[in-house]
This record gives structure tokens, C-alpha cells and sequence, in this order.
């Protein structure tokens, strides 16, 4: 049974969505405002936070910002409205994943199993090495452990998947598209924001100069790939 931390200030939503997870096996904490949401965090920690955007007082950025700032917990943010600043600012402040009000808890309930998933696999497919050396970067695959400089590096669950899912193959270009179905799991065309925004928070991390990346490249008009350094 995995915890989940539901932060959701309207009580219809949130009772709903406490219900449904609830019936779906999931041990559900429900907060009304960010404040006791980072409360519930601190006294029972969650395996998985459902944290909506529009919050009272404290918002839905600064709660995702703080929860990433101390650790790589899973976070689905919940936003009313399909806007491109909203979505983009929340996956910049750290969450791993979005879903669109009114929400559909079947949606909801598969992006939580995927992000968990992501939490503790990595690429399916297999032949590069449990450890590898890529210049001044070590990714030990068996151990779901990233160093830079022999430094241990904090990367998130989405970011350390995408990371596996890139190094598996040094120098093969991988879509947007792509990298949405083997990291995420969303099995619909669009959304290369969940990529980009990613790809943004795992250079920051991993580069020495994220305006002049070495491991995670572009390449323009279809994705990205890793190397060749």
C-alpha cells in the first residue's frame, strides 16, 4: 500500500479524490492548505504528494519548491486549467507530473502507479553496465545512484529515470514523444513540456554549463540525447 499526501483546498475535490484513491488501495493524508500539508509531511512522510497549484496562503509552487529542496519525493501537481505558464512554472518548481481539473481519478490513480514505478526502476531494456563512467559523471544503474566528481548527486524520480532512459543508449536521439512513453507513461501525442522541463532541472544538476550541455544535447526539431561527450 503506498501513502499518498493530497494537498487540496476545495473540499468537494478533495474529498472525492480521498475517497477514490482511498477505494484504489492507497492510504490517503488530506490537507486543505500547504501549511498542513508540510505539517502531515513532517509527521507521516508520503510516498507520493498530489499537491494542487491554487492554494490559499502558501501556493502550490513555493510548497512544491520547498518539498524538492529537501528531498526527491514524487510530486503530481493539480492545475484548473490547461495553461502553458502554470503548468511549465510548476514543473520548474519540481514536480514530476500534471493533471488537468476536473480530474479523473482513474487519470490521477495511473499517473500516481507511474511515478511510482519511476521511483525504484530503471530502463527496461538491459546491457550497459550496472556502473558507468561517462567523463567527469558515474551512474551506477544497480544502485540508483548518480555522482558527479565522485560527489553524490540529488536528482528526482523522473529526473534520474530520464537520465537511465538517455545514458542507456550514448548518442542515439530519443523523440520527445519517446521519452514521454518510457518515462512517464503517457500513452497520448503531445506535452514536450513534461520533457523539457525536465531535461532543464537534470542539466542544472549534471552540467558544468547548462547553456552549453555536454551529457544531455538537443537536437533541434526532435529530442534529445546523451553524449556523445
Amino acid at each position: 500500500m503506498s501513502r499518498v499526501l493530497l494537498i487540496e483546498d476545495d473540499r468537494a475535490v478533495r474529498t472525492g479524490l480521498e475517497l477514490a484513491l482511498t477505494r484504489q488501495g492507497h492510504a490517503v493524508d488530506a490537507a486543505e492548505t500547504g501549511e498542513q500539508g508540510l505539517e502531515l509531511l513532517r509527521a507521516t512522510p508520503p510516498d507520493v504528494v498530489v499537491l494542487d497549484l491554487m492554494l490559499p496562503g502558501m501556493d502550490g509552487f513555493e510548497i512544491c519548491r520547498r518539498i524538492r529542496t529537501d528531498g526527491d519525493l514524487p510530486i503530481i501537481m493539480l492545475t484548473a486549467r490547461n495553461d502553458d505558464m502554470d503548468v511549465v512554472a510548476g514543473l520548474e518548481a519540481g514536480a514530476d507530473d500534471y493533471v488537468v481539473k476536473p480530474v479523473q481519478p482513474r487519470v490521477l490513480e495511473a499517473r500516481i502507479r507511474a511515478v511510482l514505478r519511476r521511483t525504484g526502476g530503471g530502463p527496461a531494456n538491459v546491457g550497459p553496465p550496472p556502473v558507468e563512467r561517462h567523463g567527469d559523471l558515474t551512474i551506477d544503474r544497480a544502485a540508483l545512484m548518480v555522482s558527479k566528481h565522485g560527489e553524490p548527486v540529488g536528482l528526482a524520480p523522473t529526473e534520474l529515470r530520464l537520465l537511465l532512459e538517455l545514458s542507456a543508449t550514448p548518442g542515439r536521439v530519443l523523440s520527445r514523444q519517446q521519452l514521454l512513453e518510457l518515462v512517464w507513461e503517457h500513452d497520448y501525442l503531445g506535452d514536450s513540456r513534461l520533457v523539457d522541463a525536465c531535461v532543464q532541472r537534470l542539466r542544472a544538476k549534471i552540467e558544468d554549463d547548462s547553456a552549453a550541455p555536454v551529457y544531455i544535447q538537443t537536437v533541434r526539431g526532435f529530442g534529445y540525447r546523451f553524449g556523445p561527450l
